[in-house]
């Protein structure tokens, strides 16, 4: 199994987002197995991360492009989590199903098309380095890069059922900084203004605009404040996370957090918000239901949907408007844990996918 000894190459390679040399390193052994099949390698050189490789074919002109979109970084610091191992079932290693494995599903499929065809055309894969820190460098290069594009497949984890993901939910990061006024808790306790005690009244607004039916969480994860407990705190800061199922409960959401930080519950105390959305919101369409009816027609099989909590750079992908598929890699779990695993029965069924289907597209002008 040719994916096998690929995974382990690679997965072998520790690639955790602040390592560099180990992110490149992983980068060039995609580029030296795309560039056998004659793409062109477009570096995106950066000085702290990880360079974001873009792979490109030969441009046609008479059929739809395609772009094949997954990340090479992972988040196992070196020493922590870095050993490959495997049994009948499962291989066993950081990143063997987020997203390296999905990374080798793509490349072993472009093989397929390049052993048949001899060439590949208008078929582009970008792999960025910096996705599982929130792609804080690489949104902006995805999104103008995917214009370019008809429709994208990423090559994050299948479900358990080989599920296909056409929804994934929009996450935002803030922080609210409180000033108070400090004083003597004795002494003075009523010249203070209590920073603290305007945190935790805003911490209960904005708990209560989670509303778990509609898909929606405020989480304020990380709370910080006060000098001690003689003292009326002078300031207090709150960090929260927002995520979103659709663009209404995204206004409901920033609209009410917008309100919550600028409005004051202890007197005299001021606020500031900052932060932003990092990943908008993939809502379901029409045009990918029609896609996966035509990828299901072509392999010869059935693909559920599902849509996930979790946020990839198929967000991004979708936000810039392009019909965009994710969940196209192997199935694993206890990623993101010592206890990362994919299932090694789910590469082929995906490879063989994907192989089809971008055959397909070598010989028609539109899949669908």
């Amino acid at each position: 199994m040719q994916w096998k000894k690929d995974l382990e190459k690679v997965v072998r390679i520790n690639s955790y987002t602040h390592n560099k040399r180990g992110v490149d390193a992983t980068g060039e052994q995609f580029a030296e197995w795309l560039e056998a099949l004659g793409y062109e390698t477009r570096r995106h050189r950066r000085e702290l991360i990880g360079d974001h490789l873009h792979f490109v074919s030969e441009t046609s002109g008479r059929r739809e492009k395609i772009l094949l979109l997954g990340h090479l970084d992972t988040v196992f610091p070196p020493g922590t989590f870095d050993h490959w191992s495997e049994d009948d079932t499962w291989v066993y290693g950081p990143g063997v199903c987020d997203m390296k494995g999905g990374n080798v599903v793509a490349v072993e499929a472009l093989r397929a098309v390049f052993r048949l065809h001899g060439t590949i055309e208008d078929i582009d894969l970008l792999l960025v380095s910096d996705e599982e820190t929130g792609s804080d460098d690489s949104r902006t290069l995805t999104s103008e890069l995917a214009k370019m594009y008809d429709k994208c497949f990423v090559f994050e984890a299948a479900g358990p059922n080989m599920e296909v993901v056409v929804g994934r939910k929009g996450i935002g990061t803030f922080e609210i900084s409180i000033e108070g006024r400090a004083a003597h808790a004795g002494t003075s306790y009523v010249k203070g203004i209590d920073a603290n005690l305007e945190a935790a009244r805003k911490l209960e607004k904005l708990a209560a605009m989670t509303d778990l039916t509609k898909g929606s969480t405020v989480n304020v994860g990380r709370i910080e404040g006060g000098i001690g407990a003689n003292t009326i705190s002078p300031h207090a800061k709150l960090l929260l996370e927002l995520r979103y199922a659709d663009h209404a409960e995204k206004r409901r959401l920033m609209e009410g957090l917008e309100r919550i930080a600028s409005t004051p519950f202890v007197e005299g105390t001021h606020a500031r918000l900052s932060g932003s959305i990092q990943r908008d919101v993939m809502e379901p369409n029409s045009d990918q239901e029609k896609l996966v009816k035509a990828m299901e027609r072509i392999g010869g099989c059935t693909l559920p949907m599902e849509s996930r909590g979790g946020v990839s750079d198929a967000n991004i992908v979708a936000a810039a408007g392009i019909v965009t598929l994710d969940g196209l890699g192997p199935y694993g779990d206890g990623d993101h844990t010592p206890r990362e695993r994919a299932l090694k029965k789910s590469f082929d069924e995906r490879i063989d996918l994907m192989r089809k289907v971008l055959l397909y597209h070598q010989e028609h002008e539109v899949i669908g």
